[in-house]
């Protein structure tokens, strides 16, 4: 396993000494150990990244999709080795990391595939109402991009940033979390393996305060783009303000699940249980609020509960693991932290709320609230665990309301059996990403970001590699 920086294609050491110890959540031990590098290595990593820009801009974007594509061809054949990595850093269940890993592959691809068309579009002619005048549009790289990933899904998030940003002509400075770094140093293992110029991308582990701080603040950064929690990512946007960069935040969740009584109820037990409870319920966009309709509530309560107490906790690398450890003691005490205010509350605990039985590492038992009210800070805060938190309603208005009465939007499921309704309180619930009696599957040509709280700017799709380019229009006039 890597434990240096990878910086102007080199590994090495920080300038300060220094290192971070890498935990294994299944145990709750240490396992390894990483760089942790500062503010004078982030200097050279933002150097190397800023010589590097010109000749990477210049390359074209079907020369950079060569490497993108080099890049995904390489995920794809270490994908069971990566996902163990993942799995054993992150603690989450095997079968979740190999679809992490397969998401960060087919990422890479599809970025390889617009960097082709921002090459085919660019200096295309604009209508002008003025036959003297030539219009053409381009669409330039920012320049250097800090790009800063959180630790729930190790390489998805980066490569949901790094992609884009290589195929739009950025060289970029990735600072992964120092909770889970491991399989993102591997990142630069194969950026090397394929001969990726120098300082096109660098990875500097290490500290909020040693690494992303100063890569918020370099003078020299064009582009930052962020994903974690609301408070750090103000601190961002602030350390962003004095130079005016461009700043993408993708924020926090505190989403809803609206069933209807018209719904398949399996299909519906499916998509409440895997909204809150995959991942140990360690995503921003856990569907932790369920909104059921009176009528089916009771029904769809019990289900859930007995489908809660059948998912199996264990080792990550079992292969019969369905739910694995939170990934870090102090995400660990916080979520039951939570759980405890809940009970000092009053609230109805329906199930778990505890530590699974014979096992050492930082578990936490998949936890149902029912009757939350919406004063309660378990019902308006993002809890980031297994804690699913129920009301009920008895209209679709009071759904949506309800649905809305919140300070983030980051996505929604609606589960109906009438399409038209589903299709309706879709479009009227403000979130970035809405399912229909869907899983919430991701897919790399769609969006992911949302409205209010939870975020500025869209990953993923065409918007995604947009965030990384500047708008240049130029116009000349015509000699008659």
């Amino acid at each position: 396993m890597r434990n240096q920086l990878f910086i102007d294609g080199k590994w090495q050491e920080p300038v300060e000494p220094g290192r971070i110890p890498v935990f294994e959540p299944y145990r709750g031990t240490a396992y390894h150990e990483v760089a942790a590098g500062g503010p004078a290595d982030v200097d050279k990593a933002v150097a190397a990244a800023k010589a590097a820009f010109p000749a990477w801009r210049d390359a074209g974007g079907r020369e950079r999709a060569r490497y993108l594509a080099a890049i995904a061809e390489k995920l794809q054949d270490r994908a069971e080795e990566l996902a163990r990595l993942s799995s054993r850093n992150n603690g989450k269940p095997l079968g979740e990391a190999r679809i992490d890993m397969a998401d960060a592959a087919a990422c890479f691809a599809y970025y390889a595939e617009q960097a082709i068309a921002l090459q085919n579009r660019q200096d295309a002619d604009v209508a002008l109402p003025d036959d003297g005048f030539h219009a053409r549009l381009r669409q330039e790289p920012a320049g250097v991009a800090s790009l800063i990933v959180p630790w729930n899904f190790p390489l998805v998030t980066t490569s949901w940033k790094v992609a884009p940003a290589l195929a739009a002509g950025c060289t970029v400075v990735l600072k992964p979390s120092e909770i889970t770094p491991i399989v993102e140093l591997e990142l630069g293992a194969i950026a090397e393996e394929i001969g990726l110029p120098p300082g096109v991308l660098n990875i500097v582990t290490g500290t909020g305060e040693r690494v992303g701080t100063p890569m918020t603040a370099h003078p020299d950064v064009a582009k930052i783009s962020f994903t974690g929690s609301n408070a750090v990512g103000a601190r961002v946007m602030a350390a962003g303000a004095p130079g005016v960069k461009s700043v993408s935040l993708e924020l926090g969740g505190k989403s809803p699940i609206v069933v209807f009584a018209n719904a398949d109820f399996d299909e519906a037990v499916e998509c409440v249980l895997g909204g809150i409870f995959f991942n140990a319920g360690q995503m921003c966009s856990a569907t932790s609020r369920l909104l059921v309709e009176k009528s089916i509530a009771l029904k769809l309560i019990d289900a859930i509960i007995a489908g809660s107490q059948a998912l199996k906790p264990g080792d990550p690398l079992d292969e019969g693991t369905q739910i694995g450890p939170i990934t870090m003691k102090a995400q660990h005490d916080k979520v039951l932290a939570y759980i405890e205010r809940g009970k000092a509350e009053g609230l109805s605990l329906l199930t778990g709320g505890g530590k699974p039985a014979g096992l050492d590492g930082w578990f936490i038992e998949p936890t149902i609230f029912g009757d939350v009210p919406t004063t309660s800070a378990l019902w308006r805060e993002e809890i980031f665990g297994p804690v699913l938190c129920i009301r009920t309603f008895e209209t679709e208005e009071e759904a949506i309301a309800l649905a809305n009465d919140c300070d983030f939007g980051l996505v929604a499921t609606v589960v109906s059996g009438d399409e038209a309704q589903a299709n309706r309180v879709a479009n009227a619930i403000e979130a970035g990403h809405v399912w229909i009696n869907s899983p919430q599957a991701i897919f790399v040509q769609t969006s992911w970001g949302g409205f209010k709280a939870s975020g500025i700017g869209r990953e993923l799709g065409p918007w995604g590699m947009s965030s990384y380019l500047e708008v240049k229009h130029v116009t000349s006039r015509l000699k008659r």
